[in-house]
């Protein structure tokens, strides 16, 4: 029997309907407001740190200096180049680096006979490089808008060292909750292996869609850890 798994709440994140759907879960509405959340996920070192940083006056703005003067004339062009350059990164992953699906077929494949039946793990080692890729692209990107937007105002260095608390705050839970998405995207992956027919000679058309799965997800997380930077961005537009 074929379960068709309900859809997520309608209001959840692209990322969270996404992995609901394709690991077959019911996902709730959360029924708290964001602002009940955050007082869950920050103790009290950390309203302490958002306390000082909202009473500063100033903030390390000189110290990042460095990484100002190259992205300051076009920080729009930067940001977008540091998102095609991941999106690029996830295409090759995912075997779709030259236009074609069978472009980087990943190892546990290569030189593969018709029943050969292939691995997740490669894949696996694909997406958690993906993840450290996106955090280190990412987080490079976040500060050296936080350094641009410093030197604007009192009030945008106020919002920088906000932002760059947030960071540190979140950033653990953020990590541990991206860390389930491999395991989640494996129990996908072998739910379709095990469903496929025999394979055609070398065909395997469930492998397929797989990989157009794992592509949306590590879209969907880039837009996910994308968020602060936009936030970012719109501000330094307006500025």
């Amino acid at each position: 029997m074929v379960q068709v798994p309900r859809p997520a709440a309608p209001g959840a994140p692209t990322l969270v309907r996404l992995l609901a759907r394709l690991a077959q879960l019911d996902v709730a509405e959360s029924g708290q407001s964001l602002p009940n959340q955050l007082s869950q996920w920050l103790g009290w070192t950390d309203a302490i740190a958002l306390s000082t940083a909202l009473n500063a006056n100033t903030y390390g703005a000189a110290s990042d200096a460095a990484g100002v003067a190259d992205v300051s004339d076009d920080a729009s062009a930067h940001t977008a180049a540091v998102r095609m350059s991941l999106i690029c990164r996830i295409d090759a992953a995912c075997g779709f680096a030259t236009g074609t699906r069978h472009a980087a077929t990943p190892a546990a494949l290569r030189g593969a006979s018709s029943d050969t039946v292939p691995d997740y793990a490669d894949f696996r080692h694909r997406y958690v490089g993906i993840q450290h890729a996106m955090a280190t692209d990412i987080g490079a990107l976040r500060g050296r808008l936080r350094a641009m937007l410093a030197v604007c105002s009192p009030g945008m260095a106020r919002l920088c060292a906000v932002d760059t608390v947030m960071e540190q705050a979140l950033a653990p839970r953020e990590h541990n909750l991206l860390a389930n998405v491999p395991a989640l995207l494996g129990a996908h992956f072998a739910r379709l292996r095990d469903a496929a027919p025999p394979p055609a000679g070398t065909s395997r058309p469930w492998l397929d869609v797989f990989r157009d799965d794992m592509r949306s997800v590590l879209i969907a997380e880039l837009d996910a850890r994308f968020q602060p930077v936009q936030g970012l961005l719109s501000t330094y537009r307006t500025r």
